[in-house]
């Protein structure tokens, strides 16, 4: 008897920078730009500044309708920030953007020194977070949050989708200080509305309750998270979602709340490297508040230097993805 293998429909060059909504899913297209743009109406002094990738972090619309405004900063992101803080202390509030690698990685001291220690008013939202892209270690910034946490006085955003991004940028320009923001660009998922939620800066929010696991989220691992819930929920598993867009300050009372007062399995789930991210900062805030989980796990990116490839491809290897999630959990649970 001949039997037949379904092929996969083989994935081009394009799916290693592809959106990461799933087919048929919701989006809005660049949430960031359009948000940025109606905010600066009324808000003069906000300019947009970018290292060369206007285009690729949708700071290209607020150059469109504020060209006066926009400054074109070249391949060059420690000047991006330098000059960014320098603006800051004439009075205006810069968004700075580029890719998270650049902006962290080769920018860090300008950060530090420029920017972080006078506390100067700059925004620094950078995209490609973590692994949302396939191109490999140089430009998979899965190690953005362990070095910005280490900045003192620096807030951390690290919102789900299209609707966080949205209401994160007028609170983030009213936040008096710096704040870096991980920005999801192009077509981005749209999820949050369907749980009543509201973005409020410093705050997690409780998007569903469950018995068994509490997954305690952050970005697109939030909505990761909502599907292997609902996954999981054909296997007669509970799963709560708490979702924490902002890393730091971190809502330490929201975290010990959840866990505190039911007996059930944490996993921490975020689209960043397992050394010096939410995980981390989730475990040291149990930890010193005394409290102690049923078990606690982290699902997050390994310790190393990650593959190119498709970005599905990627999320399946690294258990990242909707399914692998899930059999992590089973896992978990025995």
């Amino acid at each position: 008897m001949n039997t037949v293998t379904e092929k996969k429909p083989r994935l081009t060059t394009s799916a290693m920078i592809a959106s990461i909504a799933t087919e048929g899913q919701r989006v809005k297209a660049a949430p960031f730009g359009k948000a940025l743009v109606e905010l600066a109406a009324t808000r003069p002094e906000i300019v947009g500044m970018t290292a060369d990738l206007a285009k690729y972090t949708d700071l290209h619309l607020f150059a469109q309708a504020y060209p006066e405004r926009f400054y074109q900063m070249g391949m060059a992101e420690q000047l991006l920030m330098a000059a960014a803080g320098g603006m800051a202390k004439e009075g205006l509030i810069p968004f700075a953007t580029t890719y998270a690698v650049f902006g962290t990685r080769r920018a860090y001291d300008f950060i530090h020194q420029v920017i972080a220690e006078e506390n100067l008013n700059v925004k620094m939202c950078c995209a490609l977070p973590g692994l949302t892209t396939g191109y490999g270690p140089s430009h998979q910034a899965t190690d953005d949050i362990a070095m910005m946490r280490a900045i003192p006085g620096l807030t951390i955003v690290d919102p789900c989708d299209a609707l966080d991004i949205e209401q994160a940028v007028p609170q983030i320009a009213a936040h008096k200080g710096p704040v870096y923001l991980r920005l999801a660009r192009g077509n981005v998922p749209l999820v949050l509305d369907e749980y009543g939620y509201r973005f409020e800066l410093g705050k997690a929010k409780l998007l569903r309750d469950g018995n068994d696991v509490l997954i305690i989220a952050s970005g697109f691992m939030t909505m990761r998270a909502l599907e292997a819930a609902q996954a999981l929920a054909a296997d007669s598993v509970d799963v709560a979602v708490l979702h924490c867009p902002t890393i730091k300050p971190l809502d330490e009372a929201a975290i010990v709340e959840a866990v505190r007062y039911k007996h059930r399995l944490i996993v921490v789930a975020e689209n960043h490297s397992v050394v010096g991210g939410l995980g981390e900062a989730v475990a040291s805030t149990l930890l010193r508040h005394r409290v102690q989980p049923a078990g606690f796990e982290l699902a997050g990116l390994p310790d190393a230097f990650l593959d190119a490839g498709a970005l599905p491809t990627l999320h399946e290897r690294y258990g990242i993805s909707r399914d692998a999630l899930a059999a992590r959990i089973r896992a978990w649970l025995g």
